[in-house]
């Protein structure tokens, strides 16, 4: 006899499997802080007391995190006993080196992270406010910047090369360039050595962030004393006329974009230009949609809406951002031109040229 699947059936699986996916976020965000994966990778394959004991931590819990990784499919078990777990290469690619573009265990951080701010985004859901990300704290601000970074150090100098009149702009010698929205500088650093000409002015308005920024430029000597961090509204730039200026995914965290684009369009020399570089989401809202799609609502409801909703008046905008909604935002900020550079398989992300 055939078993029809039902409709109600399909969406009791899929609930299940979301729930699923949570509890592996949970346990991955885990071993990643607790160094448990870190100790697999450095350390060998171990035991649950050897785990334990190499880390400082507490056995019972780590047997148990090691049997639920087993379980779900991330570590191999022995038949020894104790049992002894090993972390295979290629999640050990994923989930520990930091340089890999398969780096993704700050996306379990994020996620993670935000959750413990559950109850203040069910009160900015209902009252209009927001969370800002400040509040979201160091899990979400590391998390941001250390996924983005091995695109930074690795993709992004070959992208911009790819492009010959704006490299020929970068190197210019002398050529002052701007990080709106920086982050932790990973992607000032990695332009600053793709351009060892250009003088680097990083900005960004979180204490926190600025705090970590310089932190990850202190940490590079070869570098550092081109690169000044700013703590800055980027709607007040420093005194400067910029070659050109960059904005790395932060331009839909903006509560008032317009103003921070006008702004920077102010302070660029005459033939200079602006880089956006933001989500690769579809032009318009279709449902059901692809993964992208999916995964940028994700960050967008529990993290970037609920950021920019935290500084009233604001525009609202979310992950989402579509390129009909930058285009709008930099017309109305006074630049002639908006077009997409031929950047193709750089992450999530899509790069504009907006043109003063």
């Amino acid at each position: 006899m055939t078993h029809t699947v039902s409709p109600v059936d399909t969406a009791a699986q899929r609930v299940l499997d979301s729930a699923l996916g949570a509890v592996d976020v949970i346990a991955i965000y885990i071993g990643d802080r607790l160094g448990w994966y870190r100790s697999l990778v450095n350390d060998g394959p171990a035991t649950a007391d050897e785990l334990a004991t190499r880390t400082g931590t507490d056995p019972r819990y780590a047997r148990e995190w090691l049997e639920q990784q087993a379980v779900t499919g991330l570590l191999e078990v022995d038949d020894d006993v104790p049992p002894r777990f090993t972390l295979p290469p290629a999640v050990a690619e994923v989930l520990t080196d930091e340089q890999s573009l398969n780096y993704l265990a700050p996306l379990a951080r994020l996620f993670a992270g935000v959750s413990v701010q559950l109850p203040a985004l069910l009160d900015a859901y209902r009252t209009g406010g927001g969370v800002s990300w400040a509040q979201l704290g160091t899990d979400a601000r590391e998390s941001q910047a250390d996924m983005n970074r091995p695109w930074y150090e690795k993709v992004l100098p070959g992208a911009l090369a790819s492009v010959p009149d704006l490299d020929d702009l970068l190197r210019r010698p002398g050529a002052a360039i701007a990080d709106i929205g920086c982050g932790g500088a990973w992607s000032t650093i990695a332009l600053a050595r793709a351009y060892p000409q250009a003088r680097l002015f990083a900005v960004d308005i979180d204490p926190a962030t600025v705090a970590l920024a310089r932190t990850n430029v202190a940490a590079c000597p070869d570098v550092a004393d081109r690169i000044t961090v700013v703590e800055a509204d980027a709607a007040g730039l420093p005194d400067e006329r910029f070659t050109a200026a960059f904005a790395f995914e932060c331009v839909h965290d903006m509560p008032r974009p317009v103003e921070v684009l006008s702004s920077v369009r102010g302070a660029l020399a005459d033939d200079g230009v602006m880089i956006v570089m933001d989500e690769a989401v579809a032009d318009r809202f279709t449902a059901p949609g692809d993964e992208v799609e999916r995964l940028m609502y994700g960050f967008s409801i529990v993290c970037c809406l609920p950021d920019g909703m935290s500084h009233p008046p604001s525009a609202g905008t979310g992950t989402v951002m579509r390129a009909d909604t930058l285009r709008r935002y930099a017309l109305d900020a006074g630049f002639s031109d908006v077009s997409v550079l031929p950047i193709e398989d750089f992450g999530f992300w899509r790069f504009y040229r907006l043109t003063p």
